[in-house]
Parts: structure tokens; C-alpha cells; sequence
């Protein structure tokens, strides 16, 4: 919102959440209606084609948002250096609202402009009238209105909302008032309106102007550096004619500079370029690739995963990972993303986070789950892991997290398998799994007696059960195989505290991710779920607490966190993830990998040290 926000600041359909189409759903019925029933002498095209343009604007802006957050996690040609927040998501998360109002104004404008009835698919004056009138009276025009608006009375009503990013991204140039999207709407129409009232418009000379426009404000809003300079080097005046991200980025952090549209012109002919331009353009061309210091290796999850990442929906991104029904209908959208990441693909930067002086970044390897599970895919998978190990020992990593990849041991023997292949490697592996232990360990309530331990025997849950049958609380089971592994690990004093039992009568169970629905039927009211797995059981029981899969909450110092990781809520991280963060701090020179398991309590209390909290209080329960 702005400061002081004034009036028409709210978009009218606000009101209709997602359900916002609908507003259009009238006009797309008739036109569609009347293009399939009318004789073909009378079908008016351009009146049918509004959707398919409305459709191909989301489509173009959804390109341009994955691409700028691809390439600005990677760091090349970066321009601000400040970290986008959940803020700025929910802020900017209405950028579809422009396209909404756009179609409104179509499918007004093509029933009752008779100029705009039955257009031809091409004229070429009508294109050229269309982008004089855009160098012309557009830009100048705009130059003004923009002016206007960072006078102190509009700015604090209207304009403050839009500059609230500082960092921007292709999505920030549509983010404004209502009121201000209706003023930019009548100085956009004048390429539009004036040359089908002279007769040579066309549904080309629209449908480009419109994507480009959407073309020029999405570039300009990317946060990284993409105009060469041999482009102005060659042709020197277009320095005057177009502007560059950098140029405009100076405007959201300068805001007295750099007003003009996309032709820099008026800014140079009334001395408000800002000096710096020329500088910050070149000093973000030259800008390299980021090495970090810390990467998260993950994977995709399920199909549906690859909206939910950073590169894909941003709002969905900045959500717990749900199923949403209308993903649905992108289904050959989906069933494609499988078809090429089954044939060909390749580990990709997801996002880049800031934690003190450490530079961290998530590197995506495109496999699902369920590929994990398949036997002719190991040597695939594995194969990107190790190429993976080996860009991040090229890169100078510190530490590399392999967390979600172990979710299957035997896969390469909890990272131990690179190990044995490459012992030299100077970047240290850490799966994780000692600060995974310490959370289970530490969410598992004071007083507590007995638990009940129910899932797949993993190094996780082996570890958990013996720190708490050392501890003194009794650990069920309800596996023989299971009982005779932990039993033949621990000291006979210890062993008396692991119980083989058929019943399930613990109020603390703790559970691994193949926890199924007719088991959780069988705990008794009231009983507490602990994941110590990545993945967190489908919740049935309504009178039964879940608890998250081993996370922490983030401090305020780890920066641009603007998405969540898989099931957890904001700013909480896995507790893997979490684990090559405070290794690198503590700059620990030791594998934590295959076997090895770190001291407990040593990294639990390092976490808290550097200002990760727990997720629950933990309380005393009633002896069980």
C-alpha cells in the first residue's frame, strides 16, 4: 500500500480473490459464442483473438519473471545487491490485475469503437503510425505524469506503493494503484485509438505494441545487466532511445532521477539523468558469477514441485507446499517439464541467500521422488550429484548440503560413496543429519517416558533412538527386524529401555515419511506426531498434533528469504539446510556423511548461537 493511500487505490474486483477472471468470463463467452455461430462473412477476429493475447501477456511476463530470479540467484550482471523479502512478494503478487483491467478495456473498446470492428490482420503504416505515436506523445506525456507523481501529494497516495521495491523484478513495473493504472491505461491508448481512427490499425500492430510494452517494462525491471554494449557501441544515439535495467534501477533507488519510459531522451534534454547511469551500466556488465560459500542440494518433489520453486510462481513460491486445484489445468504444461527433465536435464540455481559474510545458494537437481525409487534412474541421479560435488570443489565451496538427496540410503550410502570416489575434496559434505537428531530430540516434550518409534530405520531415526534409550526414555517398537538392529547397538543398560511391543498406547510417536493412514487410526486421543524424516505424514486425526519435519526458524540476518522450503512455513529451514550454514560458521573441517555422525549437542548449540530458534516451546507433558 502507499503511505497514505487515496482514492480508487484498491483494484474493484479485490474483493473476488482468485476467483478474479471471472469479471471477464462474459466477455470471453460472447466473443467466443459469436465467432462459432456467426456465417464467417460477419466474425470479427480481432474481437476472438482478445483472449489468446491476454493469455500470451501471462505467458510473457511468467518468462520474464523465471528468468530474471534464475539469473539473479546465479549473480552475473547483477545491479542492487539488496534481498527481496515476503513483503514484496505479497505486495506484488496482483500483477495479473493489469492484464485483467487491459482485457476489460479490449473487449469494451472492440464493442463500441466501430473503428475497431472487423480489423485486418496487417497494415504496415498502421504499425508505424503506432510507434510514432508511442516515441511521440507517449513518452513525453509519461515523462510529465511520472514527474507528477513523485510530487509529495500523489507520491504518498499513489506512487510510494510502486517504490516500495527497491529491488525490482520484471513484475514491479505493473505494481500500482488502481487510479495510477487508469491514468497510464488513457496515455497507452493513444497508439492504440488514434491510428484505428485513421483507418490503418490491425490486430498485428496491436499485438505487438502490446508486447512491446510488456517487452521494455520487464526488462527494465530485472535486476541484472542484459543490454551489450557493443549495441551502443555501433549505434551511439540509441543511448538516447532506450533505456537499460541498470538505468532504471538507479530511479528506484535514487527516485529524483531517471524518469523517462523507455527512451532515456527527456531525461537528457531536462537534466534528470542521473550522473552515475553511464557507471553503474558498466559496472554491472563486468559483474561475474558468484562463488558461494554454502550450497543446498535438493530435487524436485512431485511434478507439481516446479511451480512451488522460486523460479516458477513467486506467490506460490512464498507459500507451504499445497496442491492447488487449478494447477491442474496445466497439466501439458507439467506432463512436458517431466518428459524433458526425464530425457535431459542438468542441476540448476534455484536461489541465493546471504547468512553473515557467507554467500549461500540452492542448486536444484531436476529429479522427483519417485525416481529415487526407481533402479535404472540411480546411476542418473547419482552421476548429477557427483558432477554437482565436483562444480561446487571448481567453485571453492565450503560446504555442500546433501539433505533431501539422502532420503534414500542406499542410493550412495548417505554421500559416502563420493567420499570413497574423490577423498581429496576439500568441499565438506553434510547431510545434516546431527542437527536433524538434535531437533526431533529437543521437540519431544519434557517428562517425557515413552515413544513410540514407527517408520524406516534410517540413520536419523537409528541415532534418535539411541540418544533416547542412553537418556533413559523407553523407545517402542513395533518391528522384530527393527528391535534386533537398535538392540544389538546399545549397552545392555540402555537395551532395557527399547521395548518390542505390539501396542501403540505412547502419546509421543515419532515417525518416518511412510506413516500410513490406518496406522495413525490406531494412536490413542491426543497423541503428538514427530517427523524425523524430509517428509511430513498426510494428517488424518484431527485430534492428534502434528509436528513439523526438523526445521528452525530463520534469524533476521539470513537475507532474501522470499519463498518457502517444501512443507514449512516462512523463514523456518530445514534443519539439514540449516547444518551446512552453521558448519561453515563454525568452520567445522570435517565430512558429515556415509556413517559419521556429529556431536548432537554440539551443533544444537552452535544453531542457537547464531540465532536459530526452535520451532515449539518445548513444554512439560504429563507422564505416559
Amino acid at each position: 500500500m502507499a503511505s497514505k493511500p487515496g482514492i480508487l487505490t484498491e483494484w474493484p474486483w479485490t474483493w473476488l480473490g482468485n476467483f478474479k477472471y471471472v469479471v471477464l468470463a462474459p466477455w470471453v463467452v460472447h466473443s467466443t459464442y459469436s465467432y462459432m455461430m456467426k456465417d464467417e462473412n460477419e466474425r470479427d477476429l480481432s474481437y476472438f483473438l482478445i483472449l489468446p493475447l491476454l493469455l500470451s501477456r501471462m505467458i510473457h511476463n511468467q518468462i520474464w519473471i523465471s528468468l530474471s530470479r534464475y539469473r539473479t540467484a546465479k549473480g552475473d550482471n547483477r545491479i542492487v545487491d539488496k534481498s527481496i523479502e515476503f513483503e514484496q512478494v505479497d505486495r506484488e503478487r496482483n500483477w495479473d490485475d493489469q492484464i485483467i483491467l487491459n482485457g476489460f478495456f479490449f473487449y469494451l473498446g472492440s464493442r463500441h469503437i466501430e473503428a475497431a470492428h472487423h480489423l485486418p490482420w496487417w497494415r504496415t503504416d498502421g504499425v508505424i503510425w503506432t510507434f510514432l505515436f508511442h516515441a511521440g506523445p507517449v513518452e513525453f506525456i509519461y515523462y510529465w505524469l511520472h514527474r507528477a507523481l513523485h510530487h509529495h501529494f500523489l507520491y504518498s497516495r499513489y506512487h510510494s506503493h510502486h517504490h516500495s521495491s527497491i529491488v525490482t523484478e520484471p513484475i514491479t513495473s505493473v505494481i500500482h494503484p488502481f487510479a495510477e493504472h487508469i491514468a497510464y491505461y488513457l496515455v497507452f491508448s493513444i497508439p492504440l485509438i488514434l491510428p484505428m481512427l485513421m483507418g490503418n490499425a490491425s490486430i498485428l500492430s496491436i499485438a505487438i505494441y502490446i508486447t512491446f510494452v510488456d517487452f521494455m517494462n520487464n526488462m527494465g525491471h530485472c535486476n541484472f545487466e542484459h543490454i551489450p554494449k557493443r549495441l551502443f557501441s555501433l549505434f551511439p544515439p540509441l543511448k538516447y532511445l532506450i533505456y537499460t535495467p541498470s538505468y532504471h534501477s538507479l530511479h528506484h533507488t535514487q527516485f529524483r532521477t531517471n524518469y523517462s519510459l523507455f527512451m532515456p531522451f527527456y531525461d537528457y534534454i531536462y537534466g534528470t539523468m542521473d550522473k552515475s547511469s553511464d557507471s553503474l551500466y558498466e559496472k554491472s556488465l563486468l559483474r561475474k558469477a558468484e562463488a558461494p560459500d554454502v550450497v543446498h542440494l535438493t530435487h524436485l518433489t512431485t511434478p507439481e514441485s516446479i511451480y512451488h520453486l522460486r523460479l516458477g510462481f513467486a506467490y506460490l513460491a512464498s507459500e507451504p507446499q499445497k496442491s492447488k486445484w487449478y494447477l491442474w489445468l496445466m497439466w501439458p504444461v507439467t506432463l512436458w517439464s517431466m518428459m524433458v527433465t526425464w530425457i535431459y536435464g542438468r542441476t540448476f540455481t534455484v536461489e541465493r541467500n546471504v547468512f553473515k559474510h557467507l554467500k549461500l545458494q540452492t542448486w536444484a537437481i531436476p529429479k522427483y521422488s519417485i525416481q529415487y525409487q526407481m533402479q535404472w534412474q540411480r546411476q542418473s541421479i547419482n552421476s548429477m550429484i557427483e558432477d554437482s560435488i565436483l562444480e561446487a570443489e571448481k567453485k571453492g565451496v565450503k560446504v555442500l548440503t546433501l539433505g533431501l538427496l539422502n532420503q534414500d540410503e542406499g542410493l550412495n550410502g548417505n554421500g559416502e560413496f563420493f567420499l570413497r570416489k574423490h577423498p581429496k575434496l576439500k568441499v565438506k559434505l553434510v547431510d545434516g543429519s546431527s542437527l536433524a537428531v538434535a531437533v526431533v530430540l529437543n521437540s519431544i516434550p519434557k517428562g517425557t517416558k515413552q515413544v513410540l518409534l514407527r517408520g524406516k530405520l534410517s540413520k536419523v531415526a537409528n541415532s534418535i533412538a539411541l540418544a533416547l534409550c542412553q537418556g533413559g526414555i523407553q523407545v517402542y517398537t513395533t518391528s522384530d527386524d527393527e528391535y534386533e538392529r537398535l538392540k544389538a547397538k546399545l549397552s545392555n543398560e540402555a537395551g532395557n529401555n527399547l521395548v518390542l511391543s505390539k501396542h501403540h498406547d505412547a502419546k509421543i510417536w515419532l515417525v518416518g515419511d511412510d506413516l500410513s493412514e490406518d496406522e495413525q487410526l490406531k494412536a490413542s486421543k491426543g497423541t503428538i506426531f514427530i517427523p524425523f524424516s524430509h517428509f511430513p505424514p498426510k494428517k488424518t486425526r484431527k485430534d492428534c498434533i502434528y509436528l513439523s519435519t526438523p526445521a528452525m526458524l530463520a534469524p533476521k540476518h539470513l537475507e532474501n528469504i522470499d519463498s518457502c522450503e517444501n512443507w514449512l512455513p516462512r523463514r523456518v529451514i530445514s534443519a539439514w539446510r540449516i547444518a551446512g550454514i552453521v558448519h561453515a560458521m563454525e568452520e567445522w573441517n570435517v565430512h558429515e556423511c556415509g556413517n559419521m555422525m556429529f556431536d548432537i549437542e554440539r551443533i544444537w548449540q552452535a544453531s542457537l548461537e547464531h540465532g536459530f530458534r526452535p520451532l515449539t516451546n518445548v513444554t512439560e507433558s504429563k507422564p505416559n
